[in-house]
Formats: C-alpha cells, sequence, structure tokens
C-alpha cells in the first residue's frame, strides 16, 4: 500500500509514479494508494489520525502486508503506524536503502550500503526489545547488567567502525588511482544525473563497457570507468556513478561519499537529464543540490538532454544539436543515447571543453596560502617551488589547460585576499612582476 501526502504544497506531476517505480524496483506488488493533503505532519501519525484510519481499512480490504510511506519518518511514527496498521512500515529512505541493498555487486558497493543501513537502523532500536530486558528489579536481582537495547547499540556501533575502516582503506586506493591519472594528466569525465535518464545507456555507447542498462530506477549503483577516446585522438576517463533522486538519504550521500569523489574531483561533469520537459527543472534542481553537498557544485558541466528520440514534436523527436553561451562555450547538448543521434556532436563538445594540452604557470603565494599551496601539489606538476623573502613561496607549476579553467572557475571566495598578496600596492620593488598574459594566483581558490 503506497503513501502519499502533500505536505505544506503540491506534489510534482510524476511523484506518484515515481514512488511506484521505486516500490516495484524493490520487488513489491502494488495494491492500493492513497494520497492527500496536510498543512504540516501529524507528531504521532505524521499524516494524521482520520488518514490513518483510511489506510488501516485499505491496508485491511487490499490485504497488504507492507506500507510504504513517501516521505521520512522519525522512529516513533513507524512504530505508532505498525502497531495501528498491523503490517510493516517502510519510509521513502528505507525504501531507497532496501533498493541498493538487493543491486549493490562489488565489495565496496555492498560495504557502503551495509553502513548507510546500520547508520539507519541505529535510530530505531528502540521497537520490541523490552521483553529480553536484563535488568531486573527484586532482592538478589539488583546490580550491573546490560539490557538488549545496550547490547545491540554497542554491536552496531562495533561493525559501523569496522565498516568505516574498510571503505577508508578503499578510498586510500581510489586516491592512488586519481592522483596517478592526474600525473599523466588523464582529464576525468563523470556522467551524473537523476535516476533512470539514460546514464548507463550513454556510458555504453561511448564507451562500449557493456554495464546493466535497465529502464528502471538504480539499475546501476557501482561506479565503472572506462577509456574514452575523443577527436583528434585525445584520450580521457569516463566515469559512470549512480544515479541521484529527491530525498536521497543523507545516510547513502554519506557512505557513497568515496565513490562520489570520482564526480568531485573530475574535470568535467556530464548532468544527463531527460529531454521531456514535464519534471526536468525539479531533476536538474535536486542533481544540483546533490553535487551541493558532496563539494562538486564548481566543477565544470555540460547539460546534456538525452532521450530526445521519445519527445513528441517533431516525429522522431528533434534534430541533435549543440547550444552556446553567450560567450561561445559549449553549454547544452541535445542527443539520444538509444539511437546514437548526437554522440558526434557531444564528443567534440567534451574535446573542446577539456582541451587537454598542459600549460605552465608562474606563481608568487603569501604565507597565508598554504591550503593553496597543498592544493598545487596534489594536483599540478611542481617545477619550482621557492619561499620569499616574505614568508610565501614561488612557484613554477604545469597542469592540463582543463584544471587550470575549473580552478579559475573557483577564485571569487579568495580572489581579493590573494591579489592583494600577489599584487603589493605602492611598492617600490614588486616581489613578482607577472606577464600580461600570464594568469595571476588570484585565479586560484584551492
Amino acid at each position: 500500500m503506497l503513501v502519499q501526502l502533500a505536505v505544506g504544497g503540491e506534489l510534482p506531476a510524476d511523484a506518484r509514479d515515481e514512488l511506484q517505480q521505486l516500490a516495484e524496483a524493490a520487488g513489491a506488488t502494488v495494491v492500493g494508494f492513497l494520497g492527500g493533503s496536510r498543512v504540516s505532519p501529524d507528531p504521532k501519525y505524521f499524516i494524521g489520525t482520520g488518514k490513518a484510519d483510511e489506510l488501516k481499512a485499505l491496508v485491511a480490504a487490499g490485504e497488504a502486508e507492507l506500507a510504504i510511506v513517501d516521505h521520512a519518518l522519525s522512529p516513533a511514527q513507524e512504530r505508532n503506524l505498525e502497531r495501528l496498521l498491523e503490517c510493516r512500515v517502510v519510509d521513502r529512505s528505507g525504501l531507497i536503502l532496501d533498493i541498493f541493498a538487493q543491486r549493490a555487486r562489488s565489495f565496496e558497493g555492498k560495504l557502503q550500503v551495509e553502513l548507510a543501513q546500520l547508520r539507519h537502523l541505529s535510530t530505531r532500536l528502540v521497537r520490541g526489545w523490552t521483553h529480553l530486558e536484563r535488568q531486573k528489579g527484586g532482592i538478589g536481582l539488583r546490580g550491573p547488567g546490560e539490557t538488549q537495547l545496550e547490547t545491540d547499540r554497542r554491536l552496531l556501533g562495533k561493525r559501523i567502525a569496522v565498516l568505516r575502516e574498510r571503505l577508508a582503506r578503499i578510498e586510500v586506493q581510489r586516491g592512488q588511482g586519481r592522483r596517478a591519472r592526474e600525473r599523466h594528466e588523464v582529464p576525468t569525465v563523470a556522467l551524473v544525473g537523476y535516476t533512470n535518464v539514460g546514464k548507463s545507456t550513454l556510458f555504453n555507447r561511448l564507451t562500449d563497457a557493456g554495464v546493466l542498462q535497465a529502464d528502471q530506477l538504480f539499475a546501476t549503483l557501482d561506479p565503472t570507468l572506462r577509456r574514452l577516446q575523443l577527436p583528434g585522438g585525445q584520450d580521457a576517463v569516463l566515469a559512470d556513478t549512480v544515479g541521484f533522486i529527491s530525498q536521497l538519504p543523507h545516510e547513502l550521500v554519506a557512505a557513497f561519499r568515496a565513490t562520489l569523489e570520482e564526480t568531485r574531483s573530475a574535470d568535467l561533469l556530464l548532468h544527463v537529464v531527460d529531454a521531456n520537459p514535464l519534471e526536468r527543472a525539479r531533476h536538474i534542481r535536486d542533481v544540483e543540490t546533490v553535487l551541493a553537498e558532496i563539494g562538486a557544485d564548481e566543477v565544470p558541466r555540460i547539460m546534456v538532454y538525452n532521450k530526445i528520440d521519445a519527445l513528441p514534436e517533431p516525429p522522431g523527436g528533434p534534430a541533435p544539436r549543440l547550444d552556446r553561451d553567450a560567450s561561445g562555450r559549449v553549454e547544452r547538448v541535445w542527443i539520444s543515447a538509444v539511437t546514437g543521434a548526437g554522440l558526434d556532436l557531444l564528443t567534440a563538445a567534451i574535446a573542446e571543453r577539456l582541451q587537454t594540452g598542459s600549460i605552465r604557470q608562474r606563481l608568487l603565494l603569501g604565507p597565508e596560502d598554504g591550503a593553496l599551496r597543498a592544493w598545487l601539489f596534489r594536483n599540478a606538476t611542481i617545477e619550482h617551488d621557492c619561499p620569499t623573502e616574505l614568508g610565501g613561496w614561488e612557484m613554477e607549476v604545469s597542469m592540463p589547460q582543463a584544471r587550470w579553467c575549473r580552478v579559475q572557475g573557483a577564485s571569487d571566495r579568495m580572489s581579493c585576499r590573494i591579489r592583494a598578496i600577489a599584487e603589493p600596492a605602492h611598492t617600490a620593488e614588486p616581489a613578482h612582476t607577472a606577464d600580461p598574459a600570464e594568469p595571476r594566483a588570484a585565479d586560484l581558490v584551492r
């Protein structure tokens, strides 16, 4: 039985279809639906007493064994609904976690899902454990002891610590691979987007990887990296990442942080969007929210509007095209991953935005720019590094053009302070004379 309320506003047009697809992706058979609206959530049942009684009647009539609520429930609300309905109740976070648990295939993916599930479960250990209490009153029975709930929390904490340690080792290995690619100046392109927009289909079209592609939510969880050959003989690494969704559980974002690091460290993002305009704006907004949460909102990107073959007008969909912004930079590409239409435009746009040639820059950093210097050591080749009399550093670095452009685009927060250090005002002997055509340290941020 599916439950979905509009709380404090209106639901998106495709919200009900998305909930049903999530339930079917988890292996459930939908027997009924309960909708409605509320100004604010009810503290006891979330859906209110009247709706809870209506839901109880629907569950009994449909002989439902599970109620799926398309909202985040507190442990108390979940427990109260289970007692009233006399069946299992799962909220949106629990449903998505269950889908991830079924789809995880790699060792890393299974560890990440288990960690997310244990974090979610740690807030829900209060149900049904009081009958296992080992602390009792009475003569000869008082004394130190441990309740079953305390035992579970202790065992849960130990298992979470083990999983974090294993994932930390995997994250170190991933970091070594990224640094090796950076040393060889191989740019990384990451596919991001809402779930079921065709990322895996596009990935297979571009790389012949043969990863699983299906018309269902979260068909692919484990990240895959393959070589991408671009026009002009350029090479790049293409990464297929997990799809995003609205109200993505925070436990998943935290557990998949090592995997999502591939997105944050990429030189270019291909934001794949379903070209159907019905809920396109909402999907873009949800993806941008997750990207900002993981710190990837400043990475350059190209919007890839996929599935143009499914658009009704004109018949067969519009022709593939490439849109540019006011400065002439590629901004959007319209393609169809199923038919292959427009893939040549996409690869040409990727090659144009990457510009994989290496450039060399001479920079003057002040004593407050230690974090910036550390970033340069991680992401660039240091040709020359010499301390200055003022406590800063004079550096000569080389890095791919795409990485330099990425740094330039992220310079707003610190540019004034660095410019004041790099260009001392009214000094008889400037510490550094920059070539007019040379980018300054003011263009760097991290």
